[in-house]
């Protein structure tokens, strides 16, 4: 991998600002607001922001760079799709019990549902990433797949899944800012009280989080070697994947570096060896 120290400060950075934003949304309903429940009240609804942040921002982020994580470039294709499917099935499932406590908690409290643009744009967001989800596994998990629409369906995959992990950060930030809006009377949002500067960090958090993760999964040179194998096969006319030599040759690869390597120091000894003796 190249740059292999600015990755790992990319994503330590990215894997911090994720954690410190779980624990301000879990001291935001928890100290700020009336905790956890499952009762139907406004305990049961808090649930929906941390389920979201924990769930359909961070794992989803987590899952769409695990590719890139060279401690896992030993796996085999199969395994490490089946880890990102199940980070993204995850991620889903925290996203509809998200949702479950929202629609819940407004039917008992007979407030009305999806008259927001933030529940309109929320409740697509979830509906895309489940059809991206099934469109994934029908594509990627099944082997009768041909290899040609895998090829093709990938540019469209991989941008698909950029768009929604960066518009469930937006719509998170508008459901945020919306929850402070309704919540905060004496004093008002816009006279900043402790809660609203806080909550307005968590949004800085989730920002930034977002940032650094798009930036690690964009980066061509932090590419899993293996895909870039892949996409030379393809373009030669290959049809399947060959799981089961890439981790060979990514160790061959390594040995014939460290043997020219060893080679090159030879050569440069017995040179100033001849100079000396010159």
């Amino acid at each position: 991998m190249e740059d292999f120290k600015q990755f790992l400060v990319a994503l330590s950075a990215a894997a911090a600002f994720g954690f410190v934003a779980i624990i301000f949304v879990l001291r935001w309903v928890l100290n700020y607001k009336e905790g956890l429940a499952w009762d139907g009240g406004a305990a049961e609804f808090n649930w929906h922001p941390v389920l979201v942040v924990t769930g359909f921002i961070f794992l989803q982020g987590i899952a769409i760079i695990v590719y890139r994580l060279p401690w896992t470039w030993q796996c085999s294709k199969l395994m490490m799709k089946l880890i990102h499917a199940g980070l993204n099935l995850l991620a889903f499932i925290f996203a509809v019990v998200s949702l479950v406590a929202v629609f819940d908690f407004h039917n008992g409290a007979n407030i009305p549902n999806m008259y927001s643009l933030h529940s309109w744009l929320g409740l697509m967001a979830v509906i895309l990433y489940g059809l991206q989800l099934v469109l994934g596994v029908g594509m990627y998990l099944i082997p009768i797949t041909p290899a040609s629409w895998r090829a093709a369906f990938m540019p469209l995959h991989v941008y698909s899944g950029l768009l929604l992990f960066g518009s469930v950060i937006s719509v998170a930030l508008m459901g945020i800012t919306e929850k402070l809006i309704f919540s905060l009377k004496n004093p008002m949002y816009k006279e900043s009280p402790p809660e609203a500067i806080f909550v307005n960090v968590l949004g800085l958090l989730l920002v930034i989080f977002g940032a650094l993760i798009l930036w690690i999964a964009t980066r061509t040179s932090w590419k899993r070697p293996s895909d870039q194998i892949l996409h030379t096969r393809h373009t030669n006319g290959g049809a399947e994947d060959n799981t089961s030599v890439e981790p060979a040759l990514s160790q061959l690869s390594a040995a014939d570096s460290e043997a020219c390597g060893e080679v090159r120091k030879r050569v440069n000894k017995l040179d100033d060896q001849e100079l000396i003796t010159k």
